[in-house]
């Protein structure tokens, strides 16, 4: 397999990864350098201009579009279509709250969805009277698969699944415990098919800077991500990609004084106040400078091979690790097959072993996560990960479980 080399220069300009072995890009990814002090410069900048005059608005407008722009031509889609928030769950939930849904409308959610998700369709489907269906994708895990065949099988689930009444479909392009990827686009093909609209929401939080979504997200009607985890830019910024039906459809019930065409007075009437594109589903006032960092982080990926290379060398190292994994007894990794991306999870078979495991590797500043749902125990290796820290972390797993 074909791998690029790894990027040292990054690498080095990463201060959390010079004194760990650190395998939890999944949670939170460590921030360069360099985007620290993009942050740090743009709001030295809002100050010299004043936090709130005349002279800082033209450039606040800047950062955003500029940020906007970028994503948009990495991901082929319009600068329009994208809302900024905070996290995927902010932005997932607020555009989630803007479909109109009526009594006895069906949710599709995948049982192997973040529980911030889970909560919300809950809630949405208690005060709307709405009938929740469960696609259960966990055990599919168990089956020896390639990608074609899962594709084929996830598909089939999703045809039986369906019915006249499903309004919205929930599901993550990888799934954030067992880490298979999802076929987003032929999802989205046969739901647009339907004669009564479903819409396809997408949990982005484990694909946004890992895998390729160019031919994903154009299938999609809610494409959620986050700038803190594998794309290695600041926590409290992310957003959604709208497509322009759901904009043409949808209202939102989360609203502030950026979601509006003009700050209408109490007495003014307006059929429709709010933006036509997706600055409708925007708030308020947000963290200018975390802009400039996510673009940063972004342009530092970019400049490190191509997205195939990128994910090459992932895949490449994963599949190390899982072998490795695979060689000892006391342990159980989740997938049958190699891994297709950099999420590895694995269990010794109860959590009270897992726990001590985790526990043990922390105590050697190796990092990992442990789960919560399934316990299981999960590593995720980026494109900042090296065969040297595969191998650390393989022995001294290896060395816990023969004493």
């Amino acid at each position: 397999m074909n791998k690029i080399s790894i990027p040292q220069k990054l690498r080095r300009s990463i201060p959390a990864l010079r004194n760990k072995v650190y395998f939890n890009y999944g949670g939170q990814g460590p921030l360069p350098q360099e985007s620290l002090v993009s942050i740090f410069k743009t709001w030295e900048k809002i100050q010299e201009l004043g936090p709130f005059t005349k002279d800082v608005w033209p450039f606040i407008s800047n950062e955003i579009s500029r940020t906007k722009s970028l994503l948009a031509s990495l991901y082929k889609v319009k600068p329009h279509q994208i809302c900024l928030s905070e996290n995927v769950t902010t932005g997932f939930v607020i555009a989630l709250w803007g479909i109109d849904f009526k009594s006895q409308d069906r949710i599709i959610i995948s049982d192997c969805e973040h529980p911030g998700i889970v909560a919300a369709c809950k809630e949405i489907a208690k005060q709307k009277n709405l009938k929740i269906d469960i696609l259960r994708i966990k055990d599919i895990r168990n089956d020896f698969l390639d990608q074609d065949r899962l594709s084929f099988k996830i598909l089939n689930l999703v045809k039986e699944i369906i019915t006249k009444e499903t309004k919205a479909f929930i599901i993550s392009h990888v799934l954030w415990n067992t880490g298979i990827e999802i076929p987003i686009r032929k999802i989205g093909e046969f739901l647009l098919k339907k004669q009564t609209p479903i819409y396809l929401l997408v949990d982005g939080a484990q694909s946004f800077g890992h895998i390729n979504l160019q031919e994903n997200i154009n299938f999609t009607d809610i494409y959620a991500f986050t700038s803190h985890k594998w794309a290695l830019g600041p926590e409290g910024l992310g957003g959604v990609i709208l497509s322009e039906r759901f904009l043409l459809k949808s209202t939102p019930s989360f609203v502030g004084w950026k979601s509006l065409k003009k700050e209408a007075g109490i007495y003014e009437e307006e059929i429709n106040p709010y933006h036509n594109d997706a600055r409708k589903f925007e708030i308020a006032t947000s963290c200018t400078p975390l802009l400039s960092g996510l673009r940063s982080s972004l342009d530092i990926i970019q400049s490190e091979g191509s997205i195939e290379e990128r994910n090459n060398y992932i895949k490449y190292l994963s599949r190390i690790f899982w072998e490795n994994l695979n060689l000892n007894e006391y342990v159980f990794p989740i997938l049958k097959e190699q891994p297709n991306n950099g999420i590895i999870s694995f269990t010794l078979g109860n959590k009270e072993s897992n726990l001590e495991l985790f526990n043990a590797l922390n105590k050697k500043n190796i990092f990992i996560r442990m789960l919560e749902d399934s316990n299981w125990l999960r590593a995720c290796i980026h494109i900042t990960s090296t065969e040297e820290e595969i191998k650390i972390i393989s022995s001294e797993i290896k060395k816990m479980l023969s004493n």
